[in-house]
């Protein structure tokens, strides 16, 4: 629903990024550029300031110094009369789905298009409602559902068809399978996977999961140090040498991760190989 397309290289860039809380300074001297059509993670230890990046990005948080550009528009500057809202080009995927209570879920998907396109009758706005449900792998049923009487995994994706509800160019998901158990977290890695690949927006994603940095994320960037220190695939990450990096994704859990990649890398390929042999019975 956006009137334009970005068409720049980064729709996400951030430089010499401060924030501060009294005394405390969470970030200084932050930069990260981010390549549109790409998933990134952004990781880092507690207290690193994972969820206070992303709010400055959007906005909802004002930092000290820096500057950030999101879609080629300087986040903080004043909007030119005719200008789209950059708030109707993202969507955003809060912990824990953040949606309104006293709303179902189709009306809590209307929520962006009543702000944003007053204009849109009931009945299509509906009718939106319900394809952004089908679209992020709900029954048709949950529509009329409130978030009371949705599983953990359901909510996430109610919140999830809120976030596409406009069909944003960026997509911001924070701790999107916090909570989940293996299966369903995997799950939902599936679909930002899917999602993304068929409509190509660019994907915002803060984790501290390993198996979604393996299965589903381009790069990561690494928030330490009150900065980012690092930004890149896996293995690039893996050749340096920074303490924290190397226990994270060394760690038990990451090798679990690691192995778990490889053996459901192994699986495909057997696939592959057994697709491959059907199609040629003669050989």
């Amino acid at each position: 629903m956006s009137a334009e397309q970005y068409l720049g290289e980064y729709p996400i860039l951030v430089e010499g990024l401060k924030n501060q809380f009294g005394s405390q300074v969470i970030h200084e001297n932050l930069d990260l550029a981010v390549h549109k059509g790409e998933i990134i993670g952004v990781v880092g230890g507690s207290g690193t300031g994972k969820s206070v990046l992303m709010r400055s990005i959007i906005g909802l948080q004002t930092p000290v110094e820096g500057r950030i550009e999101v879609l080629g528009q300087t986040m903080g500057e004043p909007r030119e009369p005719g200008d789209v809202d950059i708030r109707s080009r993202w969507g955003v995927l809060f912990q824990g789905g953040a949606l309104f209570s006293t709303l179902t879920v189709a009306e809590n998907i209307e929520v962006p298009l009543r702000e944003f396109h007053p204009e849109i009758g009931a009945e299509l706005r509906r009718e939106i409602a319900e394809y952004k449900i089908r679209l992020s792998g709900l029954p048709a049923e949950a529509a009329d559902k409130f978030p009371s009487e949705l599983s953990g995994g359901m909510r996430k994706r109610a919140g999830l068809a809120r976030a596409l509800a406009l069909d944003p160019e960026l997509l911001f998901l924070d701790e999107p399978t916090a909570g989940l158990d293996p299966i369903g977290a995997a799950a939902f890695d599936d679909l930002t996977r899917e999602l993304q690949q068929t409509l190509g927006h660019t994907v915002f994603l803060i984790t501290h999961d390993l198996d979604t940095l393996y299965e589903i994320c381009d790069r990561v960037a690494v928030l330490a140090d009150k900065r980012v220190i690092a930004v890149g695939t896996i293995a690039e990450l893996l050749a340096l040498d920074h303490p924290w990096i190397q226990e994270y994704f060394n760690g038990p859990r990451g090798r679990a991760a690691q192995t778990a990649q490889k053996r459901a890398a192994a699986m495909v390929r057997d696939r592959a190989r057994a697709m491959d042999k059907q199609a040629k019975p003669g050989d």
